[in-house]
């Protein structure tokens, strides 16, 4: 045996973390697709769940937020301010919860074979991308009948906040699913932190409101919530070209849009790390 074939031997357990997804595109695709077939197996209305849960949430607070509190009058365009943020965080809240449950959700796989385990929490992200997908083309055609008209700068704000909602999910999935293997409290936890950021983040209401009620120091930390700086640079990108320049989107936008994506990398590099350490023990908690 030649001393180059014993040096392509890796010890077991022991991968190239997230680049070995990308080498291994091939199981990445194959996890992906059993996720989606699974997950709608059995189901009378299949894919058309992807479209319920949305315009069910969006019936319900528009009519709470929008109708009793009146937001469909002081805000121009609401609905589609609404529906847009509402889209965007739950594209987060997916990918991160099931990400955080990826690994125990396979704990059978994992202890028959070894291969990558990054590719559970990816493959989970990319499910959640899959089902936003659709409900990003109903945005689309909403916005183009009201007059949707963005410049450039716009469409990228929309790539660089869904980036930074799919980079910060996967980081944080790692992180939350590596824990959730030893802790299974980490999912309860996971389930606590979705719940305060939907409410953290202008999503159901007015930025504007928030600067009238923040001093600025706390503004400022509101505003560094890398789900805050997605969500505006979305609705930056569809719903302020829909309101003929009535709307308003913050100052320094990018710039902050630039410190949440520096700031879900960060996470990412930390979830790969936390990630890589916990990784021996998978198959004896699991």
């Amino acid at each position: 045996m030649s001393a180059r074939s014993v040096g392509a031997f890796v010890r077991p357990g022991k991968g190239g973390g997230l680049a070995d997804v990308v080498e291994r595109r091939y199981l990445l695709s194959l996890l992906v697709r059993k996720e989606v077939q699974v997950r709608y197996r059995g189901s009378v209305l299949g894919w058309a769940w992807s479209y319920v849960k949305p315009a069910a949430q969006f019936a319900v607070f528009f009519v709470a937020l929008g109708i009793f509190l009146q937001l469909n009058q002081s805000q121009v365009n609401y609905p589609i301010y609404l529906f847009s943020g509402i889209i965007l965080i739950n594209l987060y809240v997916e990918a991160f919860s099931n990400s955080t449950r990826s690994l125990v959700d396979n704990g059978a796989l994992i202890k028959k074979i070894y291969l990558p385990r990054e590719l559970f929490p990816v493959a989970s992200t990319i499910v959640a991308l899959v089902n936003f997908l659709p409900q990003v083309v109903i945005l689309f055609a909403v916005c183009l009948v009201v007059g949707w008209a963005p410049v450039p700068l716009q469409v990228l704000g929309i790539l660089l906040g869904i980036a930074i909602v799919v980079i910060l999910a996967i980081g944080l999935g790692m992180l939350f699913g590596a824990a959730n293997v030893s802790f299974r409290d980490s999912q309860n936890l996971v389930d606590l932190i979705v719940m305060v950021v939907v409410w953290a983040s202008p999503v159901l209401y007015p930025f504007t409101q928030v600067q009238q009620v923040l001093p600025e120091w706390l503004l400022v930390l509101y505003r560094l919530n890398p789900i805050t700086s997605a969500v505006e640079l979305f609705h930056a990108g569809f719903w302020y070209p829909t309101t003929g320049g009535d709307g308003s989107v913050p100052d320094d936008l990018f710039l902050y849009g630039a410190i949440a994506l520096g700031t879900a990398l960060l996470t990412l590099v930390l979830g790969q790390l936390v990630f890589r350490r916990l990784e021996g023990r998978f198959a004896q908690d699991l």
